[in-house]
């Protein structure tokens, strides 16, 4: 168990690569990953039912500690991202499957990955494990109304299927793997350390496949949905912190709701486009998985750099 520990400390701590390998592995060789795309949902459910092995009522102390500052988070991710996906989406004047899957991936819970950023960049993780909980327990009904809300001006929204999918692949798995801890308590801790290998590769298949199924999408529109992902992303990250010192949030708080609002589940995003949309409505969801995990890492690591040097002056003050 300890070598598998082990690897699977490496695979999450490197997952920023390993997502680029399988974009590329999905991008060059189309025909291994394409017939999985039945599977999207399943291994989007693998990855729920490890999150729901790892929470425990402290994830949702803070939520009755200081509910204003979780719902701070909670409401700044759901208006920001999506506000910011609609607003990108008409200004670019975007082709309506591409403006589809930016408001989809923008109208998504916070992302699996965001408490570990929160973690490197030396912020409140309490606070973002707290927001990413609760903004993910209330999904089945945010996203599919803010969904139905902001993409109904591009093509018909049936907010009722996408109410059933989120249920069916975010909520439902979750309570599987709480009930699964609380029944088994030791084998889940165990199993708990092979998580990162697990929802890593589930995710990155995710990825080769949406990559895969829309190559030829990719090859004509791919700059514009890197751009737009970009920006969106960027912009998330810097309203997300200006919401948070909006409120007199202290640094590491604020750091928490940055994460918490510009790095969103886009595995779920890939999951609900796949399932109810065009193919190419998926792909801004796909390269989001990509861009925000190499993101993330570059602005968690320069805040950490920036709080050893703060630290260090400080205590040459001294």
């Amino acid at each position: 168990m300890s070598t598998i520990a082990k690897v699977s400390r490496f695979v999450g701590g490197t997952f920023s690569l390993w997502v680029i390998l399988f974009a590329c592995l999905g991008f060059f060789w189309p025909e291994v990953f394409t017939p999985l795309k039945g599977y999207i949902s399943i291994f989007l459910g693998v990855v729920m039912f490890g999150m729901g092995l790892t929470l425990s009522s402290a994830d949702f102390r803070e939520v009755f500690r200081r509910p204003l500052e979780v719902l701070i988070g909670v409401v700044g991710h759901y208006i920001i991202m999506p506000l910011l996906a609609y607003v990108l989406a008409i200004v670019l004047n975007l082709p309506p499957e591409i403006a589809v899957g930016v408001i989809l991936v923008g109208c998504c819970p916070s992302g699996t990955s965001s408490n570990v950023m929160a973690l490197l960049a030396k912020g409140d993780v309490a606070l973002g494990v707290s927001i990413a909980s609760v903004s993910t327990l209330i999904a089945p009904l945010a996203t599919p109304a803010l969904i139905s809300l902001l993409a109904g001006r591009w093509m018909p929204i049936d907010g009722g299927a996408l109410i059933k999918d989120i249920l069916t692949v975010v909520i439902l798995p979750i309570i599987l793997g709480v009930v699964v801890k609380s029944l088994f308590r030791k084998q889940a801790e165990a199993s708990v350390q092979a998580l990162p290998l697990v929802s890593t590769l589930a995710i990155v298949i995710i990825v080769a496949i949406v990559v895969g199924g829309s190559k030829a999408k990719i090859i004509e529109s791919g700059l514009l949905i890197f751009a737009v992902v970009i920006l969106h992303n960027g912009l998330g990250y810097l309203l997300g912190y200006l919401f948070a010192k909006l409120f007199r949030m202290n640094s590491s708080k604020r750091k928490a709701i940055l994460f918490e609002t510009g790095m969103q589940n886009s595995g779920l995003g890939a999951a609900l486009a796949s399932a109810h949309f065009s193919p190419i409505a998926a792909v801004p969801s796909a390269i989001f998985s990509v861009w925000h995990n190499i993101s993330g890492s570059l602005l968690a690591t320069w805040f950490a750099r920036r709080a050893e040097k703060e630290a260090l002056k400080a205590n040459q003050a001294e």
